[in-house]
């Protein structure tokens, strides 16, 4: 127990040195004492854009992680994710229906109908693989990618047909470097999101084990998982209308930490949260740095970082983990 604090703790201090450490990396130079001497132009950037960003990224990397980690727990399948599962793709064509039918629509707006489509898509998701009768492992995400796939084509047809795909473009490669003030304050509903997911884990843990011990237990099983779904349809899709499509985190970031932590819910709730920030900040900095001053969309760092772990978590459930589960009478693991 007291080792899990300590990794936490951990975790915690590392991240606030980097936070801190990202508010001054940018086009534009300055310095701690330029903030403490009150220099305006320093205290401007810091103000609008600097910390803006810095708390986008931080629910960014919290939301999509702790999205991840539900979606893998109650379909208890590690390769179930808002990438994996259609839940960014979803979002994506929510926002395009907004600008289609209310093409001077606020930030809100299009969150509205983000969430409403992320929802219905990662339902859907969930309806096909219920219905699968012998579900590997690894081809229950390879469905979810496909049927992302078929979302993003019916959202790229769409968008061309009526030429709004310059407008879609900002949605569709995940970058920060738009977020300042009066953009971001959407994402911080990620934080009341996260604190659900934890009041409630214990219940996504029962859920996960199936519905007859649900049942068993005196949890009302459609209802969990409707409600840990939706959950984690609404932060991916709050994160989507500020800052974009940005794969893998949800897949990544909790495989990597239950790795270390376990698969209770509870227990690695907060380790995932704060990793999932960690990551995604040094990602975000890294993509800052290499060709500066010009920046990367976090999209292409995260890309290729998680691809890369991603295969490799494929090559070790396929050469040491991989199995075939029967279908569950009313679950949707895989």
């Amino acid at each position: 127990m007291l080792q899990r604090v300590r990794s936490t703790l951990l975790l915690a201090a590392v991240l606030v040195l980097c936070s801190v450490l990202s508010l001054f990396i940018g086009v534009v130079n300055f310095s701690v004492s330029d903030v403490l001497n009150g220099n305006w132009e320093a205290l401007e950037i810091l103000v609008l854009s600097r910390l803006p960003r810095l708390l986008a990224i931080l629910c960014t990397g919290m939301g999509m992680s702790v999205a991840g980690l539900i979606m893998q727990q109650l379909c208890m399948n590690k390769f179930v994710s808002p990438t994996t599962g259609a839940t960014i793709s979803s979002a994506q064509l929510g926002i395009l229906f907004a600008f289609l039918f209310m093409p001077g629509s606020t930030l809100w707006v299009r969150a509205g109908f983000a969430f409403v489509s992320a929802i219905a898509g990662t339902w859907i998701f969930v309806a096909f693989i219920q219905r699968i009768q012998f579900k590997d492992v690894v081809m229950v995400p390879l469905v979810g990618i496909m049927f992302g796939n078929v979302i993003g084509g019916i959202t790229n047809y769409l968008a061309y047909k009526y030429e709004m795909t310059q407008a879609l473009s900002s949605w569709l490669v995940g970058h920060f470097s738009l977020v300042m003030k009066g953009r971001y304050e959407l994402v911080i509903l990620v934080v009341p999101l996260v604190l659900a997911a934890f009041l409630f884990a214990n219940h996504f843990n029962i859920v996960g084990m199936g519905k007859d011990f649900s049942k068993n237990l005196g949890v009302p099983y459609n209802t969990v998982l409707f409600l840990g779904l939706t959950i984690a349809a609404m932060i991916t899709a709050s994160i989507v209308v500020v800052a974009g499509s940005i794969s893998y985190i949800g897949l990544i970031v909790p495989n990597l930490v239950t790795m270390f932590k376990g698969d209770k819910l509870r227990g690695t709730l907060a380790d995932t949260a704060l990793f999932g920030a960690l990551f995604v900040l040094v990602c975000d900095m890294l993509g800052r740095v290499v060709i500066a001053p010009y920046e990367l969309p976090i999209e292409l760092i995260v890309g290729i970082l998680g691809s890369l772990i991603f295969i490799g978590l494929l090559w070790m459930r396929l050469n040491g983990k991989a199995r075939i589960v029967r279908k569950p009478e009313g679950g949707c693991r895989g």
